[in-house]
């Protein structure tokens, strides 16, 4: 599997991660995403896929692409045998400039591309995709089409300037200490939260600790899950399972076993530093 990636250009590094591309076999059927403070764009050019925003939510098939706010518990995609697509990996707040909605009309609910952009936009971004010279060019073609896209969007700063806050608080922040700091009140910075990331900041802040506890996860040796869960701050190491459960259905230990399973079945692959295969 082939995976292009790189960061935009001003203005757009200050909403995006990385624009990539991504062609080949999917290493399994299935993969299990846990949610993570990133949105994400995908535009398709390959077999439609499927994605299951939640244990409540019906599996839908995707063929132009989707676009997912934040998601707030693991969702399913499931892979066509060969896919080719260019995406983005926004910033939790990100989106927000790019959607005709709120992005909590999305929260656990992805949206085909047409259904955000209409469907003579995409199916000319499409074209033009197919027929681009390579990765690199392709993901030009994608920057530019943001670039024309990005609108002013009311309440960005605010909502930026708090979510960086959060993210460099690991052990977590006091949401009321954030309001006071950013000279509004409670209920207003969760409005603008839940308009423009699609959660409310103690969410996101549940999110950015535990993400950042996952990735101090090394699969290949002996984990101590009680002094893991003390360094992210976690009340106990019960309080960590049931976060990490309500995060991933799964238990700590079994995410360990199928991370594990991943790296022993598919040893230096592009992927194996973020999906699950399905449990």
């Amino acid at each position: 599997m082939e995976y292009v990636s790189r960061v935009p250009r001003p203005p757009l590094d200050g909403l995006i991660d990385d624009l990539y591309y991504l062609d080949g076999a999917s290493p399994y059927a299935l993969l299990t995403l846990p949610p993570a403070p990133s949105a994400l764009l995908i535009v398709n050019l390959g077999a439609p896929f499927r994605i299951r925003g939640g244990t409540d939510i019906e599996t839908a098939e995707y063929a132009d692409g989707c676009v997912v706010t934040m998601p707030t518990r693991a969702w399913e995609f499931g892979y066509p045998l060969r896919t080719r697509s260019v995406g983005v990996h926004f910033k939790p707040w990100g989106l927000a400039p790019f959607l005709p909605m709120p992005a909590a009309e999305l929260c656990d609910r992805p949206l085909t591309v047409e259904q955000i952009w209409g469907r003579p936009a995409i199916a000319e971004l499409r074209d033009r995709l197919a027929t681009a010279d390579g990765p690199h060019e392709m993901l030009t073609l994608l920057e530019e089409e943001l670039m024309r896209r990005l609108c002013e969007t009311a309440g960005l700063g605010l909502v930026r300037h708090t979510s960086s806050v959060i993210a460099a608080t690991s052990k977590g922040v006091a949401i009321g200490d954030l309001s006071v700091a950013a000279g509004v009140s409670s209920t207003h910075l969760a409005q603008r939260f839940k308009e423009l990331i699609g959660v409310t900041p103690k969410r996101l802040a549940r999110t950015y600790r535990f993400t950042a506890t996952v990735f101090a996860i090394n699969p290949a040796g002996p984990i101590d899950w009680g002094d893991l869960a003390y360094d992210a701050g976690y009340f106990d190491q019960a309080h960590f399972g049931h976060e990490f459960r309500a995060f991933t259905g799964l238990t700590p230990t079994r995410y360990v076993e199928v991370r594990r399973r991943f790296l022993r079945e598919h040893p230096g692959h592009v992927l194996d530093g973020w999906p699950l295969p399905a449990d």
